[in-house]
């Protein structure tokens, strides 16, 4: 308890939302480097305002005892739901536990949290479907059809404490490896699987950093034609080395780099010529989502959920709702991110 309670002044950094009421609802958000979490974050304290809830939303900034102690601090404070977004997922087990003791309910927010019994449900998107929209973009973008086979491609996965991030690359892998394995494409580095090319904590700047060495040590004299990135904090770090060698200049034609996420900045790149795609997932609809199992959870009924089977989190499968992401591009980036309200044209021109 003597833990906790410095944790009370050490985690509480932002004062809980007041509303009617019908609840006190814990979020914990990993961090506000990634615009996503942040509208995450927000989007979740406005739903859960109006639906009658009193809300307490902190973000560790990517420091895994900083988030344990947030949530700790959560239970203390005595909330009725935790809402997590864990930063590393296999390191909350002892929190959760606790949690259980107070009779809390736990809501994994995006990101699976693995080897606790305590977790209730997930609510996420299709992550599988996520990689294979992102190796079927960089596909359609290579033109393999009608392109003079073989095509060089490097592949970087997300953070591999990120449960997400092997759902991503299995699901890009579902596509790329048969087109690898018929010699359609190379990976001329020959770095493949999550424990060659996960980049922890989507770091962008270590992902350029091994983007500026894959150049170097195989590219010298061959043509880099894609690469697959899973994240879009990836992709401009991967495209700040690549024009760091001349590539979108002159007869340099800009590899197709993917994303996701449909930040702002790769929205941008996009309508510059640069990141070829990324994926879109609403996170107005993750909250949504969020919201409907918090109300269902306090309300003593059954949240909706429509997976059963795919997310085993190491001691139980998971109940869990998968909401659809969807590919972005230079076609339809501006139906899909304008027309719906997510971004104002003023945001991204």
């Amino acid at each position: 308890m003597g833990a906790m309670a410095l944790a009370l002044g050490a985690a509480f950094t932002t004062t809980p939302t007041v509303a009617a009421d019908k609840g006190f609802v814990g979020i914990a958000m990993p961090t506000q480097s990634s615009a996503r979490w942040i509208s995450d974050g927000s989007s979740m304290v406005k739903q859960f305002e109006d639906a009658g809830y009193k809300t307490d939303l902190q973000y560790a900034e990517d420091d895994i005892a900083n988030q344990l102690r947030q949530v700790e601090t959560m239970i203390l404070k005595g909330v009725n739901v935790l809402v997590i977004a864990a930063i590393d997922g296999t390191t909350l087990s002892s929190a959760l536990d606790l949690a259980a003791e107070s009779d809390i309910k736990v809501i994994a927010y995006d990101r699976l949290i693995r080897d606790s019994g305590n977790v209730n449900y997930y609510a996420t998107f299709d992550n599988f479907q996520v990689g294979v929209l992102q190796a079927t973009s960089l596909v359609t973008g290579l033109d393999l059809e009608n392109a003079k086979a073989p095509l060089n491609i490097e592949l970087f996965g997300g953070s591999p404490d990120d449960n997400n991030a092997y759902f991503f690359y299995n699901g890009a892998m579902s596509v790329l490896q048969p087109l690898i394995d018929d010699g359609k494409l190379i990976v001329q580095s020959g770095q493949m699987g999550m424990d060659q090319v996960g980049t922890l904590r989507w770091d962008g700047a270590v992902a350029q950093a091994r983007m500026d060495n894959l150049l170097s040590a195989f590219y010298t004299d061959k043509r880099l034609d894609g690469v697959l990135a899973p994240y879009d904090g990836l992709s401009i770090g991967i495209l700040s080395s690549l024009k760091g060698v001349g590539y979108g200049s002159g007869d340099m034609k800009m590899p197709i780099v993917t994303g996701q996420d449909a930040e702002i900045q790769s929205i941008k790149s996009m309508i510059a010529g640069e990141q070829y795609s990324t994926v879109f997932k609403d996170t107005r609809e993750l909250a949504r989502v969020t919201v409907g199992m918090v109300s269902a959870l306090l309300e003593g009924t059954e949240p909706e959920i429509n997976d059963t089977k795919t997310y085993d989190n190491g001691v139980k499968v998971i109940p869990s709702y998968l909401l659809k992401p969807v590919d972005v591009n230079i076609s339809n980036w501006e139906k899909i991110v304008i027309d719906s309200g997510y971004y104002t044209m003023d945001q991204v021109k």
